[in-house]
């Protein structure tokens, strides 16, 4: 595995946005595991493909690790969808704006749909970190970030 370069605001990929997952293969394979890799290493919860350089719809996240409950997502070609309509504010990071919290407000429980990196199907509610974390990965794919969020 490989520790990849975290690109930083106001890097230009990070406003772009990215092209579907259309091959899984042992590169995208490679990819997310260097990806998780680089996000546990940079102390971060989840991790978008085009902060590592690459604009593919790919993110991996892992919610709870910082506690003790690891559960890895790897997510390619994602769907976010809302349930309902109660939100939740709360502080965000984001390891390619480092050192600037930023409140925002989302959905409390989405729904993800994804596809493995073996191009399985998954679909799962999230609610919490995981749903907070989930939109957060799929804003960078369309090019948003957190910091868009904030009134002028």
């Amino acid at each position: 595995m490989a520790r990849l370069d975290i690109r930083q605001y106001p890097d230009p990929i990070l406003r772009e946005v990215c092209e579907r997952v259309d091959r899984f293969d042992a590169d995208i394979e490679r990819l997310a595991r260097d990806m998780l890799e680089t996000m546990y290493l940079a102390g971060g919860r989840g991790l978008a493909a085009p902060q590592v350089g690459i604009p593919l719809q790919l993110f991996v996240m892992d919610p709870g690790w910082k506690t003790g409950h690891q559960t890895p997502y790897v997510c390619a070609n994602p769907f976010v969808a809302a349930l309902g309509d109660d939100t939740r504010e709360c502080e965000e990071m984001c390891l390619s704006i480092p050192d600037q919290p930023v409140m925002v407000r989302r959905p409390a429980m989405v729904m993800l749909g994804w596809r493995d990196a073996r191009d399985v199907a998954h679909e799962a509610e999230l609610t919490g970190d995981a749903a907070v974390i989930a939109q957060h990965e799929a804003d960078h794919l369309e090019g948003r970030l957190c910091i868009d969020y904030v009134a002028p």
